[in-house]
């Protein structure tokens, strides 16, 4: 089950989440997102547990707690939303 991670500290590395979630059993993955145009974290991420149960108790016990300064936000992840490919930054502009 994966989860997503909110309003982290900037300075959170993936081995951190690693170790944070680890408490709570088998963390297959964790991805800090980063911002494409600075490589800075973005203040969020996924962690991927090992079983639902796992996922459960993580965000049970984790979510709303503090980690370096933040109250931070776990919850099951969503799928991302589909994007329209068809866009563009001048969609509205008329010819």
């Amino acid at each position: 089950m994966k989860l997503y991670v909110g309003n982290l500290p900037h300075a959170t590395t993936e081995q951190e989440l690693t170790d944070i979630f680890a408490a709570f059993g088998a963390v297959v993955s964790a991805k800090i997102i980063l911002d494409r145009d600075t490589g800075r974290s973005r203040g969020f991420g996924f962690v991927e547990m090992g079983s639902k149960e796992e996922a459960e108790k993580a965000i049970e016990e984790m979510n709303g707690k503090e980690v370096g300064g933040r109250t931070i936000v776990v919850n099951e992840a969503r799928q991302r939303e589909k994007r329209d490919d068809n866009r563009s930054f001048n969609s509205k502009r008329r010819f």
